[in-house]
């Protein structure tokens, strides 16, 4: 059925297969006469807008006039964190980006006018010709992923998997023609966006950056997207006037990675390739998008960033493709035999543009080092240039015409106008998807007492997730929203319109509130979900919705025992096992991420007047919903496709409101039995681990962001650093003032006494940054007076300073032989001095050896303790 149901697909887009079912890699050689036609597999595609000689023969004309070094500035893209407009105008950089987080000034609330007065001191600088150079304007990106979401005040929309369930082309296109005027209104031309990726393990952390699991409605909804932000190709108004450049990412197989690890590997033939992971690139390439960004990922072991066959003969020949492609973040450095600063292999095999945010200047020497020693291609270099100067004529860069001239002196007024708002309203209420309706508990009449609880209640963070104002979409506040409703103001809202009341209770604590009418609740909404996550930082080991602290679940559990009806509104940004808190639900919407409106889920769940319902439930899902908590990969082309809610499901209040029946709860019987790493810190804390400065007899200061935190009395500070990736690690320093500690402590004691008996090591990656001065313990607590506590100063001391990192592994059984109870864990790791120290850490898990594994030497105890 798999196979006949993906054959029916391609021939929708006339592409030839033959699926491997086998697992065959099917990988094409790199180089000779091995490497099979892209023919095989791909179509062949003529670009959407008509060539013109006109144009082209600019471009060589730009091209002759530049230097060897301007051409080399043009192929970089610098942050403006790091990239000054006298940067631009000396090295000619081709363009710029905000990351996540990064605003003009670095001030997060810098307006629509500081926005547009940057990129007009960038484009005077591009088109500075006086030192006899060319004047090339530059281009300014961002991750304009759901609304101008970087900037304060704009609108942001739902995220992709929410769209999804709305199966809305129309919609998807209004949505991208709003981001573009938003984007433009702050003198940005490009948008990294539309991401294409077909997700299909959903503990991948960027699971809600793809429309759906099915390539099919991915490629639907990613052209309507293209077409949004750039307008229709071969049109007048084709990146013309409100459009902009848009991007399709992250070219190939970026949503199809083994265990859903982001910029892992994706491991499947080439049919299977084009099959599942190309079909939205096709589409987008059809709309005419002009620019596509390489992945992080791996093909069957080979990075695409350096992957000529994709990059070159597949994409830029076989598939027509006249645009520019841009790398990911530093992503050239992940190619074997790259470094940060130095990549000519990126270039050479199709790359056109690095991103290269912070060491953009050595790159830029060591680039222009490599083309002239030959390294470089320059041909090649040429042909990278030619892209750029196609896709900045083609959007009207060189007429002449500063930002702020193009956009027009009311530009500012373009962020959340009314009709943008009353749009992401829409497409929350479009979003929504109703999974279970008990005795047709919903709509629920307005002209009521109604309590809403959770976290995510009165979150506009919570409801927007990652890529929001920040890169994780945390480190923000109510105030730095002041055109958005959360959800808690929505349902409030429509109330007070109806006679009826809502109040806030974020604990659940039923006993608290008080109404006006002096009644209690007649109805409970609970508003809860995932915290704000992007990228990696986003990756889990299991789908199973907070696995070590139920705490949502028991929030439901005893509102059910008071007696009322309970509706629960689910914040994720992927499906994920929640029979328990189905089952402790009257009703259950699944509402995704849906952005700054959160007045779009009281629209639906509530009826406004008797008798009128408002707006009815229309999402339906784009991800298929799990069974059991092993159903990581779970699409309806399986042979064993067995799942709670299939691809398609949502009801309607048409559908009535028979009862779901009552779903197993064990977690550890609906699996395979297999054990896998405990992760206490993967890129950022996991939950339910918390990470805490402890000093002694002061209180304990709880870490709860990316930026740097001090401990009590200063004794023990934590930053994030970078070490393979973005944020990945932190470095702890000691000042020496006095005894403090460094604890990964749940709130909840864990039971961890599987993974002793599973030989298990508590392994985490250490750079020794300064060497103590004191004696350093490393302890398991479990609780008062229960403590094992082992002296690992002469395991640091064994290993080889900075810059050079070493994995530390520690065997569960030294600490347990120690004095710790893994059966009532409450802290996983401690580590303890009174001296001076500094230490990086990162990837700290609890990994299983195996039953018969040999024990591990014990530090303190035995030589060893590390590898």
């Amino acid at each position: 059925m798999y196979r006949e149901k993906m054959r029916a697909l391609l021939l929708l887009v006339s592409i030839p297969m033959t699926l491997n079912a086998c697992g065959d890699s099917g990988s094409p050689a790199t180089s000779g006469d091995e490497r099979p036609s892209a023919a095989d597999h791909w179509p062949a595609l003529a670009p959407a807008v008509e060539p013109s000689n006109a144009l082209e023969n600019r471009i060589a004309e730009l091209l002759r006039g530049m230097s060897l070094e301007e051409k080399v500035g043009q192929i970089i893209q610098g942050e403006i964190k790091y990239v000054s407009p006298e940067d631009v105008r000396q090295y000619h950089l081709g363009a710029v980006l905000n990351g996540g987080g990064t605003a003009p000034n670095n001030d997060r609330n810098a307006s629509a006018a500081d926005w547009m007065a940057l990129a007009d001191r960038y484009y005077e600088a591009s088109t500075d010709s006086s030192d006899g150079g060319s004047a090339i304007p530059v281009l300014w990106g961002s991750d304009a992923v759901h609304g101008h979401n970087n900037v304060r005040a704009a609108t942001v929309f739902p995220h992709n998997v929410g769209l999804g369930a709305s199966r809305d082309a129309a919609l998807v296109q209004r949505i991208a023609e709003a981001t573009a005027r938003e984007v433009r209104a702050t003198g940005l031309d490009w948008a990294f966006a539309p991401t294409v990726a077909v997700a299909q393990d959903t503990r991948w952390g960027r699971s809600y950056e793809s429309y759906a699991e099915e390539p099919a409605l991915v490629s639907r909804l990613a052209a309507a997207a293209v077409r949004g932000l750039q307008g229709e190709a071969g049109s007048d108004s084709f990146l013309r006037g409100r459009h902009i450049v848009a991007t399709a990412k992250h070219f190939v197989g970026d949503g199809g990675t083994e265990r859903g690890i982001d910029r892992g590997d994706t491991r499947l033939n080439e049919a299977d390739l084009v099959a599942l992971h190309a079909q939205g690139y096709l589409s987008a390439l059809n709309a005419g998008v002009q620019t596509i960004m390489a992945s992080f990922n791996s093909w069957n072991g080979d990075k695409v960033h350096g992957h000529h066959y994709l990059l070159t003969t597949v994409l830029k020949e076989r598939l027509g493709f006249d645009g520019f492609v841009v790398g990911d973040w530093n992503g050239h450095q992940q190619i074997p035999g790259c470094r940060v600063d130095r990549c000519a292999a990126a270039i050479n095999a199709g790359v056109d543009m690095f991103m290269v945010p912070e060491h953009w200047k050595a790159l830029y020497h060591n680039t222009l080092e490599q083309a002239r020693n030959g390294e470089l291609s320059l041909p090649r270099l040429d042909d990278a240039v030619s892209r750029i100067l196609r896709v900045k004529l083609r959007a009207g860069l060189f007429d002449g015409v500063p930002p702020s001239e193009r956009r027009g002196p009311k530009a500012a007024e373009q962020l959340a106008t009314d009709e943008h708002r009353a749009l992401a309203r829409e497409a929350v209420r479009k979003s929504l998807v109703l999974l279970k309706n008990d005795g047709s508990l919903l709509p629920l009449s307005a002209a009521q007492n109604i309590l809403v609880v959770g976290d995510g209640a009165n979150s506009v963070a919570k409801q927007s997730g990652g890529w929001t104002l920040t890169w994780q979409g945390t480190d923000t506040e109510r105030a730095d929203f002041p055109a958005a409703e959360t959800i808690y103001e929505g349902i409030a809202s429509v109330a007070a319109a109806a006679g009826g009341e809502a109040l806030l209770s974020p604990s659940g604590d039923i006993d608290s509130t008080g109404f006006g009418n002096g009644a209690p609740a007649d109805v409970i909404i609970a508003v809860y979900g995932e915290d704000p996550y992007a990228e990696w930082h986003g990756d889990i080991s299991s789908i199973d919705y907070q696995p070590h602290d139920a705490r949502d679940l028991q929030m439901l559990r005893a509102l059910k025992a008071a007696g009322r009806p309970v509706v629960s509104v689910f914040l994720s940004g992927r499906p994920m096992w929640v029979n328990p808190e189905l089952n402790a639900s009257d009703a259950f919407v699944a509402a995704w991420l849906p952005g700054t409106e959160g007045g779009g889920v009281a629209d639906v769940l509530l009826e406004p007047s008797g008798g009128n319902t408002g707006h009815d439930f229309i999402g339906k899902l784009s991800f298929s919903w799990p069974r059991f908590v092993t159903q990581n990969v779970l699409n309806q082309h399986q042979p064993d496709f067995d799942p709670l809610f299939p691809y398609g499901y949502g009801l309607s209040y048409a559908d009535g409101g028979d009862r779901l029946a009552v779903l197993h709860e064990n977690a550890e019987t609906s699996g395979n039995g297999e054990l896998h790493d405990e992760s206490l810190f993967v890129y950022r804390v996991v939950k339910p681990w918390r990470l805490l400065l402890q000093s002694d007899g002061l209180a304990a200061v709880q870490v709860t962001s990316n930026r740097a935190s001090s401990g009590p009395d200063n004794r023990l500070t934590v930053a994030s650093i970078d070490k393979d990736t973005q944020e990945d690690a932190r470095q702890l320093a000691w000042s020496g003032s006095g005894p403090a500690s460094l604890a990964f402590s749940a709130p909840q004691p864990q039971d961890l006494s599987q993974y002793l008996a599973q030989s298990a090591s508590l392994l985490v990656d250490l750079r020794v940054d300064q060497a103590p001065s004191e004696p350093v313990t490393l302890s398991a607590r479990c609780g008062e007076q229960c403590e094992g506590s082992l002296d690992i100063t002469a395991l640091l001391a064994g290993l080889p300073p900075a810059p050079a990192w070493s994995e530390m592994s520690v065997g569960l059984r030294c600490l347990a032989e120690a004095g710790a109870d893994f059966s009532r864990v409450s802290a996983a790791m401690t580590l303890h001095t009174a001296g001076e120290l500094a230490l990086s850490i990162a990837n700290l898990r609890i990994a299983p050896r195996g039953a018969d594994a040999a024990p591990q030497p014990c530090p303190g105890v035995e030589d060893g303790g590390h590898d």
